[in-house]
């Protein structure tokens, strides 16, 4: 009977090869336009970078949604805020990593809840509690610096210590993504967030309500937009910076919430610095943050890609003609309205 079959079924695979090769390749051109378009209004993505000479060692990168990044950099945010050592931080983010992918879940196994699911049923707090990233990490950061010497111990004893996990071999495989973001979040590593400009006001009062709750109101002021900003930034000490603000006449940005570190702070109140920083760019897509300076470089929401720009500390001016850098010391938030 096989030899009375029809062959010409046969003579479709290559057309259906055909097909499913164009539609592979549609798909990735579409990523690839959305991705070189990000600057300008494209899907919106996070990549964390680190070079060898960083953190740990640390070299590579890797990518995340602006949920995602958000909820990382909260977790490295608050690490550096307790003035704990990048190690656990890394540990930190493994841990989120394996049990939600840097999700805040509203569910999972029996009353596990929240960034490291954690059970109230455990002690660990209220469900409302658990479900707020800055809680739930200062909870993670406190039970982890109870553990002796987590700082030496292997990724998956420290974290296990902590979680108590059914698989606890689950967290090596985060490692090397963790420590990546660990050199760009609290480190001298990069965080680029592309996509398009905030569409609406920026939450200023929330934005300045969770930077304190982090980092502390020591050394945070907040300033009025345009003029606004020159007299008060005069009083907070800041040389030069109202000749920078004054007469900028912004017709798209608001308030400004700016962190000067303590002179005495030493790496410390750079490392802080440089982490509230990278917070402000990966919530800027929630919060309508249009704009972050720290030092000599910039980012701008909808521009260059997404990239941190390097401004030289000259006075350099961006696409708008404003004076963008941020003084020495200085990380400069500043709200879409």
């Amino acid at each position: 009977m096989s030899e009375n079959r029809d062959p010409r079924p046969r003579r479709r695979r290559p057309l259906r090869a055909a097909v499913g090769l164009l539609v592979l390749l549609a798909v990735v051109g579409y990523f690839a336009v959305q991705r070189a378009s990000n600057g300008g209004g494209g899907a919106p993505f996070c990549v964390a970078g680190a070079d060898a000479a960083g953190a740990d060692g640390a070299s590579g990168s890797y990518e995340m949604s602006p949920e995602q990044a958000a909820n990382a950099a909260t977790i490295a945010a608050v690490g550096v805020a307790k003035g704990l050592p990048d190690r656990a931080v890394t540990i930190a983010l493994a841990t989120a990593m394996q049990e939600s992918s840097l999700r805040n879940l509203d569910h999972g196994d029996r009353d596990s809840l929240g960034l490291f699911q954690q059970r109230p049923s455990q002690g660990w707090g209220t469900p409302e509690q658990i479900t707020d990233p800055v809680y739930s990490a200062g909870i993670f950061y406190d039970h982890l610096v109870d553990v002796p010497g987590y700082s030496r111990l292997p990724l998956t004893v420290a974290a296990q210590k902590v979680q108590r996990s059914g698989f606890p071999q689950a967290y090596a495989k985060h490692e090397p993504d963790a420590t990546v973001m660990t050199a760009a979040f609290a480190g001298g590593g990069t965080l680029d967030c592309g996509g398009p400009a905030p569409a609406g006001p920026g939450d200023a009062a929330r934005v300045r309500a969770d930077l304190v709750r982090i980092f502390g109101e020591d050394g945070l002021h907040t300033f009025a937009p345009q003029a606004g900003q020159a007299g008060q930034a005069g009083q907070a000490g800041q040389a030069g910076q109202a000749g920078r603000n004054a007469g900028s006449g912004r017709g798209a940005e608001g308030v400004e919430i700016t962190l000067v570190e303590k002179r005495d702070g030493g790496e410390a109140a750079t490392r802080r610095s440089r982490a509230m920083a990278h917070w402000a760019v990966a919530n800027a897509k929630e919060l309508g943050i249009s704009r972050v300076s720290y030092a000599e470089r910039g980012w701008v929401a909808g521009q260059d890609r997404g990239r941190w720009q390097d401004k030289g500390g000259t006075g350099a001016k961006d696409g708008d003609g404003d004076p963008h850098n941020a003084a020495p010391g200085e990380v400069r938030i500043f709200m879409a309205r």
